[in-house]
């Protein structure tokens, strides 16, 4: 199972959403940011490292909020903690991203979010998250 961590870079009630370019897999896709932890590294480390490569921002990484797993069709296996960020140093740069939208938690199930993040999208439209 590959082990995920993503942050939930919140702004009052506004949340930091990425959508993936045509040329990732599951193609113009929404997520939070974040990725894959790499051997030996500690979940609050790979996800300072994937927020620097994606954003480019030094981002202080807050308190573990939900975790899942999650079974892709393709056989694909995910765990994933989501972390909360309410500051981080540097100005927000989109680095691989389609788009960035700092959007209100109430509009995200609007967007057409991975698979694995719906249970999520979902507690936080209804406030019982962060």
């Amino acid at each position: 199972m590959k082990q995920v961590v993503a942050a939930l870079i919140v702004r009052q009630d506004k949340v930091l959403i990425c959508q993936r370019t045509r040329h990732q897999p599951l193609p113009l896709k929404w997520e939070f940011p974040g990725g894959k932890i790499e051997r030996g590294e500690q979940p609050h480390d790979a996800l300072h490292r994937e927020l620097d490569e994606e954003l480019g921002i030094d981002a202080t990484i807050g308190d573990e909020v939900f975790r899942l797993k999650h079974l892709y069709a393709n056989g694909l296996g995910i765990e994933l903690r989501f972390y909360l960020v309410h500051e981080f140093k540097k100005e927000l740069e989109n680095r691989i991203f389609q788009q960035i939208v700092w959007a209100p938690r109430t509009d995200l199930p609007q967007y057409d979010f991975l698979e694995a993040d719906l249970k999520l999208v979902q507690e936080i439209a209804a406030g019982k998250v962060y």
